[in-house]
Formats: C-alpha cells, structure tokens, sequence
C-alpha cells in the first residue's frame, strides 16, 4: 500500500511517517517545509504548497490513500491572521482534487475538537456538533473541510474518514503550542501565561493520535464515510499543566492566569466509545505518564 502523508514534517505527520515506515508502507511525505527533525523521512518527502493546485503534479498518481494533516494549526494565530484558515480549506479542496483526478478513493482527513465550540462540558460525541457554535476561522476551516469530505464521498465516491483531534502532544514539537513553550518557560524559571483559569483539555500523547491513524488504515472498511473523535478521553487543566512542568523541572515560574483570549474552546472531554468501536482503539497514555515521556524527550533533543 503506497500512503501520501501531507504536512509530513509537522509533529503528528513525522511521527506518524516514521511508525507507517517501521511497519512496512511505502509512504510519500508532503510539506512545504523540509523535515528537520528525521532525514529518512525528509529523503522521503516531496517539498509541495498545497494551497497552488498546480504544485500537486509533483506529487505520484498511484496512491491508495491519503492522509491528510496539512494544516494551519494554532487557533489564535488564525484569530490574528484570518488567511491561514483561508489556506487550509483551499489547501484541503486542492488536495480532494488531487484524488478525484487520480482516481483516489480512500482519504482519511484530520479536523479537530475545536468544531464543538463551548456549548457543553460534557463528554462530546461526534454528533454533538454544530456550526453555530463555531468560535473560530481556525474552526471554520476545519468545519468547511468536513462539509468538503461529505460532498466528495457522496459525487465521487471517495470514501473517507473524518478524526476530531484532541491537543496532540510529546515529541517532534518545537513551536510556540501550549507544552512546548511552558516547557521552555519552566527550565529558564520565567512566567507561565494561562488565558482561562477554567480551561480543560483533553491531551492526548502523540503515539495514541498515532496508533488511531494507522488503526484507520488497516481498518479503513470499518470505519469508512464516518466522523470520529481520537483523543484519550478525559481531561486536564491548563493549571495542572503548569504545576506539573513546573514540579518535573524543579522551576520557580510564576503562574499568571489572564482572560480566555477570543476563539479558543474553554473545555473539552472527548467521547471515544465510537473510535473504540470501529477501529479498536485504546489510548494507552495517561497524562501523567504522557507528560513525563515528553519533557524525558526536550531533555534529550
């Protein structure tokens, strides 16, 4: 089975080439960024703007199935510079094209928590959804690039999977997201800004994130034309966080706590009885475990 991975040398798209490689698939990486974190992977990898459909060309034809993480992915950034969402829907419809045109049937797209808004502190399920609580162009682009799935599955026949990630975390992350940069702040003993003194996310480690996606492919009948969340299914404070990378570093940070900034979901804990069902999935790190092998691994990278 050959496997396209767009946005391969992000976070979740380097590990999840490096776990596809370990098991045998032939993977093509796409990104408009070279990997700089495994040189296999960037061997691997086709360098591609996503948004320019013409650039698609570069890419080979035969794929079985695409994976598609690609995306402008920090919620306030996209609140400061509404373009970003713009690049991902039209990144997300060049990339449908791309297996329209090709004969591509199988896709497998990567939305995110975010599309429930803060209507409930409830466990969501994925028929919770609703674009009137839409609190985000980040949001917007992600709800667009489902409607997108839909519509594709149903005029052309490319079946699909639809994952609602959960704040991803761990390893292959250096960017300005919530662990990394309250990691950073911990070793140097600076201040640790929380925006919400209530917010509570699901995180979810990486490899769990991982092991889901790959579930998908070996299992991709099963769970075809569905909307799935894939996240570990409970939640933590953005507070504990802090403590806990502050004990782990021994750090004097001080927490501040400010307002919840505009567009950003306040609390979320995911229902994952229906990823559980259909694929088998069981999320087998904790936070406690998931946040001490993340900051074992800043120390040693």
């Amino acid at each position: 089975m050959k496997i396209l991975v767009t946005g391969s040398s992000g976070t979740i798209g380097t590990r999840l080439c490096e776990k596809l490689i370990e098991k045998g698939y032939e993977v093509i990486g796409a990104d408009w960024k070279p990997n700089k974190w495994q040189s296999n992977i960037d061997q691997i990898t086709t360098i591609v703007d996503l948004r320019d459909e013409s650039q698609l060309d570069k890419l080979p034809k035969d794929i079985d199935i695409i994976i598609h993480l690609a995306a402008n992915a920090r919620v306030y950034e996209l609140v400061k510079e509404p373009d970003m969402a713009r690049d991902n829907f039209i990144s997300t419809y060049n990339t449908l094209e791309f297996a329209r045109k090709n004969n591509i049937k199988r896709f497998i797209f990567t939305s995110s928590r975010e599309t429930y808004g803060n209507d409930t502190n409830d466990p969501h399920t994925e028929d919770m959804m609703r674009v009137d609580n839409c609190e985000s162009a980040y949001t917007a682009s992600k709800i667009g690039g489902e409607a997108l799935m839909k519509a594709y599955w149903r005029c052309y026949g490319i079946d699909g999977i639809v994952f609602r990630l959960s704040n991803v975390y761990g390893m292959y992350d250096d960017s300005d997201r919530v662990i990394p940069l309250f990691i950073r702040q911990a070793k140097a003993n600076e201040t640790m800004t929380i925006f919400g003194k209530d917010k509570c996310l699901d995180f979810t480690y990486i490899d769990d994130t991982v092991n889901g996606l790959i579930l998908a492919v070996e299992k991709f009948d099963d769970a075809k034309n569905e909307t799935i969340n894939l996240a570990f299914g409970d939640a933590t404070t953005i507070v504990r966080l802090a403590e806990v990378l502050k004990e782990l570093h021994g750090s004097d940070s001080e927490i501040d706590i400010q307002d919840n900034r505009p567009g950003e979901v306040i609390q979320y804990i995911a229902d994952i009885s229906k990823a559980k069902k259909l694929l088998g999935y069981e999320p087998l790190t904790p936070f406690d475990e998931g946040i001490k092998k993340t900051v074992e691994w800043y120390n040693s990278n």
